[in-house]
């Protein structure tokens, strides 16, 4: 969306996990023409989360629709067996849950081995200090605004100061590289207050898939983060 704020800049993620299948594809290409910057894909196991989603099939078929990058949020038990499929897929963004493997030096290791960027992500009870010894490893740490495995709930308000430490850690740590992204009940009337606690990184489902039109959603988005304060 080519939209800065306090020298950061601010990109809109989409999930497809809100999107409607029957529709993915005219949705897809109506959220990038409205200003996507990438698409997020939740994948989930039923085990680390009860839900269950899709896998690398998806991916390469996303692949046809969107020439925008595709980040994957694994909320799943042992990510690893999934990296050489989605790598085969030409994702470009793999994130794991710093709750879901004992080995996450060695999962973040074999994405970048693989070609793909890393991301860790932390549900809403996990400190901030989870991802502290691996930000050299990582382009992306992403901060859950809602328990894991469900689309639709709502933001977490509490949240809010858990964005601002983790901007904390990552501005003393020197981490400039690594975006700070945030997951869960986003959306217009919020987004402000959270780009203003640290987050560059918006993943926001049913917000913008929804009963209003892409570009009506878009717009708003635009005018929450761009106006005075």
């Amino acid at each position: 969306m080519a939209i800065s704020r306090l020298g950061r800049e601010l990109l809109i993620a989409p999930s497809i996990l809100s999107a409607d299948f029957l529709r993915l594809g005219e949705q897809v290409r109506e959220a990038a023409e409205a200003g996507a910057d990438l698409f997020h894909l939740d994948m989930m196991d039923g085990h680390f989360v009860p839900n269950l989603t899709f896998g690398p099939p998806v991916v390469e078929g996303l692949q046809k629709l969107t020439s925008l990058p595709l980040e994957a949020h694994l909320m799943v038990l042992r990510p690893e067996i999934y990296l050489e499929d989605l790598a085969s897929a030409r994702m470009h963004r793999v994130t794991v849950h710093a709750e879901a493997t004992t080995h996450l030096h060695y999962v973040l290791g074999k994405i970048g081995s693989l070609g793909m960027k890393a991301g860790v992500a932390i549900s809403p009870a996990t400190p901030v200090g989870m991802v502290e010894d691996v930000l050299d490893m990582i382009d992306l740490v992403l901060v859950m605004t809602v328990n894991p495995g469900f689309g639709g709930q709502s933001f977490i308000t509490h949240s809010l100061k858990k964005v601002e430490s983790m901007r904390t850690l990552l501005d003393r740590a020197g981490a400039a590289h690594v975006r700070l992204e945030v997951d869960g009940g986003i959306k217009a009337g919020n987004i402000s207050r959270v780009a203003d606690c640290g987050a560059d990184t918006f993943v926001m489902g049913s917000a913008i898939f929804g009963e209003k039109p892409c570009e009506t959603v878009f717009g708003e988005i635009r005018r929450a983060l761009t106006s005075e304060r």
